[in-house]
């Protein structure tokens, strides 16, 4: 059986890592290959594009690079043209993987779908579209399932991947020592996003808080788990700029996330990761104003944050566009780092964030349906 993944980012490639693992533990025998980054070709997966350059973000930024995305779409059917797969799992990456799950269907390629497009937040017309090219969705959240059968999609839910993923393989202790995180200190963990733009908007700001935290407070440590999708000598460039001392660690995230006090993290998974942590999180959201502009009028849930969506309810304090500055950030951080019962109350609110995300196991549920979508195609 030959399986072909199409993930554009480096949560996807955390995603499509995890799945590929399961796969093969189904199925030794199981090729597989496609677009994704070193964590999916870790797990066996034959990378035919690497992301790494791939990420950007907004309208704008999206139009600027449509000849890119154009390429990258004829490659990828001249691979599926060549290889002949069995399944196309496309994973997140919408505006993308939305054009070659078109592409796999006109090839008579099944498809499934993983962290699909949110049709529950915005652009709802995608239903019909997945109707249209999408043989299976693989749903993580209750609420998502619901918003595709009434397009009358194939769709299981199967559960948050990340409650499989984001697991502590330390002791606090050990982990305090590994990271050589001093006890007395408040420990401030900075996630500005796998996407260059990310990085090019968030992280200095990130920097000039640290400063002024390092002001009301004598000892803060600041720690920066690198994405694999971006080079340490550009995070370097940014920290050498500032008056700030930042730790940039390459493992053991969640680990870290263990003994850290707060986080300051671009919008996106990261925010659900450091929920089911437990971590107090405060969002931070920037992107050009015609792109959010643009998004204000089609959205139509009020909040930002994974988090905040599943609970229906701002848990995670969320600085978004003109909001994102170093005294706003300072304003919100200071009761999360000085005020023991304001830190508690933010962890017992994600605690219930991640009791409503659904029981463990998501990925060995996904891993089974593209199997037996597989084998539907082969014995064809």
């Amino acid at each position: 059986m030959k399986i072909m993944f199409s993930a554009g980012e480096a949560s996807g490639d955390t995603h499509g890592a995890s799945v590929a693992k399961a796969l093969k533990e189904l199925d030794p025998t199981v090729d597989m290959l496609g677009m994704g980054g070193t964590l999916m070709e870790e797990a066996g997966v034959r990378i035919v594009y690497d992301i790494k350059n791939l990420g950007v973000i907004g309208l704008v930024e999206i139009i600027k690079s449509l000849p890119k995305f154009f390429k990258l779409r004829s490659y990828l059917k001249d691979i599926m043209l060549k290889e002949k797969p069995d399944v196309l799992v496309c994973i997140d990456y919408p505006g993308f993987n939305m054009k070659l799950a078109a592409v796999a269907h006109e090839l008579g390629i099944p498809v499934l779908y993983y962290i699909a497009p949110t049709i529950w937040a915005w652009h709802s017309s995608r239903g019909k579209t997945i109707k249209k090219y999408v043989t299976k969705v693989a749903s993580i959240f209750p609420f998502e399932a619901e918003a595709y059968r009434k397009y009358h999609c194939d769709v299981d839910f199967v559960g948050h991947p990340l409650l499989d993923i984001v697991q502590p393989t330390m002791s606090i202790e050990d982990a305090m020592t590994y990271f050589k995180a001093r006890p007395e200190a408040k420990r401030v963990l900075l996630m500005p996003g796998s996407r260059k733009q990310e990085i090019l908007s968030l992280l200095d700001v990130m920097l000039e808080s640290g400063e002024q935290l390092l002001h009301s407070h004598e000892d803060v440590q600041f720690f920066l788990p690198r994405a694999h999708t971006i080079d340490r000598s550009e995070l370097e460039a940014f920290i050498e700029e500032r008056n700030v001392t930042v730790t940039i660690t390459e493992d053991h995230t969640y680990d870290l996330m263990q003994i850290c006090d707060l986080c300051l993290a671009a919008s996106g998974t990261a925010t659900l990761e450091t929920a089911l942590m437990e971590l107090p999180t405060i969002l931070l959201y920037k992107v050009s104003p015609i792109t959010y502009g643009i998004a204000k009028l089609v959205v139509n849930i009020p909040n930002v944050g994974l988090p905040n969506i599943v609970a229906n309810k701002e848990v995670i304090p969320e600085l978004l566009q003109g909001d994102v500055s170093a005294e706003n950030i300072v304003n919100v951080a200071l009761p999360l780092l000085d005020d023991l019962k304001e830190n508690q109350n933010m962890r017992d609110e994600l605690r219930r964030v991640k009791a409503k995300l659904g029981e463990p196991g998501a990925v060995k549920r996904v891993a089974q349906l593209i199997y037996d979508l597989g084998k539907e195609s082969v014995d064809e």
